[in-house]
């Protein structure tokens, strides 16, 4: 059976297994995505499973979690932002009104582009920038090799810079 069949003929239930985990829609059709990927991923090995709707079961589950513990890292991340760390604190001790309302605006911007990255350029720059992962860490997480981990992080940092241009363009 072909992952795309498969996925179309179990949509509604996973869906319904999805939505009572999370409450936000569009979180809903970001994961049953994941899970689409999960199946074409597996693809040559579907044939092999026994137990077909406690497979799909687990895999939905997995990316519910997967998506609340890259959620609580992107809050956890906004919060370190926000709150600043005690050198960037220090330095804004030291600086003047003008200095500080930049400073703002600037953490402002980089929160905004930030959002509008889709989430896994925003999860691998998260994981490498605030959590200090390794490549190899990342390559392990994601489940493909560095060198895709390394074009990934390019591919999202020109992604965040060229938000960042376009919207300090606008200002």
């Amino acid at each position: 059976m072909s992952p795309q069949l498969l996925f179309l003929e179990n949509e509604s239930w996973l869906r319904t297994v999805v939505r009572s985990r999370v409450s936000e829609s569009e979180a809903v059709d970001d994961i049953m995505q994941n899970i689409a990927l999960a199946l074409v991923r597996q693809r040559d090995s579907i044939a092999e499973i026994n137990r077909m709707g406690a497979w799909l079961y687990q895999v939905a589950v997995k990316q519910v979690l997967m998506y609340r513990r890259t959620k609580g890292r992107r809050r956890r991340f906004e919060d370190r932002l926000a709150n600043e760390t005690p050198s960037v604190a220090s330095a804004a001790q030291d600086m003047g009104p003008v200095e500080r309302v930049l400073a703002a605006e600037k953490q402002a911007h980089v929160q905004s582009a930030m959002n509008q990255l889709d989430e896994l350029d925003r999860q691998i720059l998260m994981l490498k920038y605030s959590d200090g992962w390794s490549y190899r860490q990342l390559s392990e997480h994601m489940g493909v090799k560095e060198d895709t981990i390394e074009y990934r992080l390019v591919k999202a940092r020109r992604k965040l810079r060229r938000i960042l241009s376009s919207s300090l363009g606008e200002v």
